[in-house]
């Protein structure tokens, strides 16, 4: 009898992301800032992100739902000043509209970063990025 409430009251696992906090380590983009994703419960196959600047100046942190599908999770946030032109630490920012994407086990990924009008007037593009998250 003790066997079977041991098993039947034993804790689900899922194939996903567990809560915490992460360091999003991503390579290749203008920016003076790192970040921590903080991961917490959300309802129906996904993790609620907030993502927090490190420092807090000249930087938006951001929110948003990671959804999960075919072992993948993709969270779409707007920010502000996502393209930073010039100047890194003063020059102007341009808004982004971001795309990340990464292995649910591996937790590796890609950002896909993309802008109406870019610096100095350039054309509207997409940047991609690589990242990591490792657990803190």
């Amino acid at each position: 009898m003790l066997t079977f409430a041991a098993v039947g009251l034993a804790p689900v696992a899922h194939a996903g992301m567990a809560f915490g906090n992460y360091e999003l380590a991503l390579a290749g983009r203008y920016d003076f800032h790192t970040w921590v994703w903080s991961a917490t419960s959300c309802p129906e196959a996904c993790i609620h992100i907030n993502a927090i600047a490190r420092p807090v100046a000249k930087a938006f942190n951001y929110s948003g739902d990671a959804q999960l599908a075919g072992g993948r999770y993709t969270l779409t946030v707007d920010v502000p000043d996502g393209l930073r032109c010039g100047d890194i630490y003063y020059g102007p920012t341009i808004p982004t509209h971001d795309v990340y994407s990464w292995d649910a086990t591996t937790l590796a990924g890609s950002l896909q970063s993309s802008y109406d009008v870019g610096c100095n007037t350039a054309p509207a593009d997409t940047n991609t990025y690589p990242f990591t998250l490792s657990r803190m």
